[in-house]
């Protein structure tokens, strides 16, 4: 729309306001609500007006979960996959949702019906996550050579929108390292006692630790290196006392 159409518009809403939609978006929340899958949440409005006729609370564009009209005792909760698992807080229209699931997230929308004619409109995000289950780290290969000892490890969390982190005995590995896969190359100066990947989503985070043994060994448990020692030591004591 050009300038001198912008004028027109902007004068016959001040002369005729009926006549456009009187939708007023009041504000739209920049960081979404983050939540854990199983856990409650309330969706609420610090700044909710009272002075409505009728409060609508919405999943997604044009499906309601609950309408309540203010001369009414109770809302009318919608047949949706909220029915029961919804309530809303009639003084200050909080919406309290349990048993949150992962299909759960979206843009929430309130609508509220003024008593000047005017609609009130709020959106917040709502984001929910399952727990990161136990990543399993996979051992693709280890060479050694010169002196040298080359690593390559996949992580897998089974499970989508996670970020992986690899870590070492002083942190977190080099960022240009980091993802689902680990390549990297050890040599006497910069090596670990163990390489630990670590899964995670914004709510929870899991972990797997692989052990190293120089040169070039990775074992699953750290005992690994001292059980051939614990043998060395424990088998001639117990022969020992069986010859007794």
């Amino acid at each position: 729309m050009d300038s001198e159409g912008l004028k027109w518009c902007l004068a016959l809403q001040l002369l005729l306001p009926h006549c456009f939609l009187e939708t007023r978006i009041q504000g739209q929340l920049a960081d979404a609500k983050l939540v854990l899958s199983g856990s409650s949440v309330s969706l609420q409005l610090s700044n909710l007006t009272k002075n409505y006729l009728r409060l609508t609370w919405f999943y997604t564009t044009n499906q309601k979960i609950l309408e309540w009209e203010t001369n009414r005792p109770t809302p009318n909760y919608f047949n949706t996959k909220f029915k029961d698992r919804v309530t809303l807080d009639l003084q200050n229209g909080t919406l309290h949702i349990y048993d949150v699931q992962e299909e759960d997230s979206s843009t929430y929308i309130l609508k509220v019906m003024l008593m000047t004619g005017f609609e009130e409109e709020w959106s917040i995000p709502l984001r929910v996550f399952d727990p990161v289950p136990k990543p399993d780290i996979t051992i693709e290969k280890t060479q050694e050579m010169n002196n040298r000892c080359y690593l390559i490890l996949f992580c897998t969390a089974r499970i989508q929108s996670v970020n992986y982190t690899w870590y070492g005995d002083s942190g977190p590995i080099s960022e240009r390292l980091q993802g689902g896969v680990l390549n990297i190359t050890v040599i006497p100066q910069n090596s670990s006692k163990f390489y630990r990947c670590e899964a995670s989503n914004p709510v929870s985070q899991n972990n797997d630790t692989v052990y190293f043994i120089p040169p070039c060994k990775l074992a699953r448990s750290s005992g690994v290196g001292w059980i051939p020692m614990w043998l060395m030591v424990m088998v001639p004591t117990i022969l020992g006392l069986l010859l007794i």
